[in-house]
């Protein structure tokens, strides 16, 4: 499927990026190019693979040019540059615009314009029934790439959605850990607070599925598990601490929500149950609705989303059999000895 071919990753320094190149570095794929903005990190990446395989591109989601110059003799993107601070973006939202929403769109218009085969954006949870500036801005992103796929029959756009990444970059199980090792409480910002829980791993695996089977606009999800916020902490402290760490609730922080939805019920209507995945399609009726009053009206009353709460919920030891699974927690653990 690779073999052979270019793949550009947007971002390509952070969690996901790191975990594609340790996936397909031994294949036969021809090329793997990382864009980032970082070079520092695109340095530190150099070091560590030590691979002919990778390209570095120095440059920014925001300028076109840039990434264009990035997107020559691409055959495939993963999409996956993006503000993901919640807290940040609220007070920076128009920075959450400029990366997340415009930034797509240069991706985009530059993989169109050099006849890319297929792209693929990563987007969150937190774009069903957004509440905040980064949930919003994915919500645009989701848009973007749903409108821009009308516009082309050469290249094939389409995305995924998934919750919380355990132990990518500024996640809460590293943040967890690093207090327990510097002697500090486990801080909670609301315990009853449920997110889901998705290795990157399985995030990988999502994005792949989505490139093999993602038509145009298409939204790929994961029907992931998730926990309450005091059972991972619970159980990290079991794993790190046997079991006696301090926790302190400190309160929701800006932007935050109970729960997170991965399929909002009027996507529920139309979603294709695909074993492990579901697929969103996009809504491609024309503007004119008129034509289509004929057909009447689905009531989505009766309907539920598959948010956090009502997805299936694991008990600690569950979480901790979860945690234990994580290279990130076996790396830890090691330098605990």
């Amino acid at each position: 499927m690779f073999a052979g071919k270019t793949l550009l990753i947007t971002g390509g320094t952070g969690s996901f990026g790191n975990a594609v190149l340790k996936r397909f570095l031994n294949t036969e794929i021809k090329e793997i190019r990382i864009f980032s903005r970082d070079e520092k990190k695109q340095d530190d990446m150099r070091r560590f693979y030590n691979n002919s395989k990778i390209k570095y591109y120095i440059g920014d989601v925001r300028q076109l040019r840039s990434v264009q110059e990035a997107m020559r003799g691409v055959d495939y993107v993963f999409h996956a540059a993006a503000l993901k601070q919640v807290p940040s973006c609220e007070f920076f939202p128009m920075e959450a615009v400029k990366t997340n929403i415009m930034g797509t769109d240069n991706v985009l218009t530059a993989a169109i314009a050099e006849g890319v085969k297929k792209v693929v954006c990563l987007s969150t949870d937190k774009a069903a029934y957004p509440i905040n500036a980064m949930g919003i801005s994915k919500a645009m992103m989701e848009r973007v790439f749903v409108a821009k796929s009308r516009t082309t029959d050469k290249t094939v756009i389409c995305g995924t959605r998934y919750g919380n990444v355990m132990c990518s970059r500024g996640s809460v199980i590293p943040l967890f850990i690093e207090q327990l090792k510097a002697g500090k409480p486990l801080t909670i910002t609301e315990p009853n607070m449920t997110r889901f829980l998705m290795s990157l791993e399985e995030a990988v695996d999502l994005v792949l599925f989505a490139f093999k089977n993602g038509q145009a606009g298409d939204i790929m999800v994961q029907k992931a598990p998730a926990c309450t916020i005091d059972t991972l902490a619970h159980a990290v402290s079991d794993i790190f601490a046997e079991g006696q760490a301090d926790i302190h609730y400190i309160g929701i922080r800006h932007g935050e929500k109970m729960y997170e939805t991965l399929l909002t019920r009027e996507e529920y209507i139309h979603a294709e149950d695909m074993g492990q995945f579901f697929r969103v399609p996009a809504d491609n009726r024309e503007l004119n609705y008129e034509q289509y009053f004929e057909k009447g009206k689905v009531d989505v009353r009766e309907l539920k989303e598959f948010n956090s709460s009502n997805t299936q919920i694991l008990d600690r030891d569950q979480v901790k059999e979860r945690l234990l699974e994580l290279q990130y927690v076996q790396g830890e653990l090691e330098t605990a000895k």
